[in-house]
């Protein structure tokens, strides 16, 4: 059985160094990007009781079709996390990205509940003060 194991691995080993590209470029991008969207949020985002719709400002149809993008983007980060926590990757942070994009009801209390530890909100706050925006309130 092990010796089978290794055969295959020995078989594919592109496919393996190409998974480990495409999981060190997810990294960079995750690293680049995470300060920018971070800093994207309005200051007030936490304080509000209902989650603020950030889809008014666009016609019906547009609209529709960004909700549906979204989750469609977020589903298959939530898929290709699952696949990473046994494949190498970056699971759980694909992960929770794929959810953070997804829409689904209780959303906004988790991201709130999330957002009162210190030890997320600490380094979240630094990175905004480091773009010159307002800390999160919670």
């Amino acid at each position: 059985m092990i010796a089978s194991v290794y055969q295959y691995l020995l078989g594919h080993t592109e496919l393996f160094f190409w998974i480990a590209v495409a999981s060190a470029c997810m990294l960079v991008i995750c690293i680049v990007a995470l300060p920018y969207v971070v800093a994207t949020i309005p200051d007030d985002y936490f304080e509000k009781e209902k989650r603020p719709s950030q889809y008014k400002q666009l016609p019906y149809p547009l609209s529709i079709v960004f909700i549906v993008a979204k989750n469609l983007a977020g589903l298959i980060l939530v898929l290709c996390g699952i696949v990473m926590l046994v494949l190498p990757g970056q699971g759980i942070l694909t992960l929770l990205i794929g959810i953070l994009f997804l829409d689904y009801p209780g959303k906004y209390r988790l991201e709130k509940k999330l957002m009162s530890y210190p030890a997320i909100l600490k380094p979240i706050n630094w990175m905004r003060r480091k773009r010159n925006k307002k800390e999160f309130k919670v």
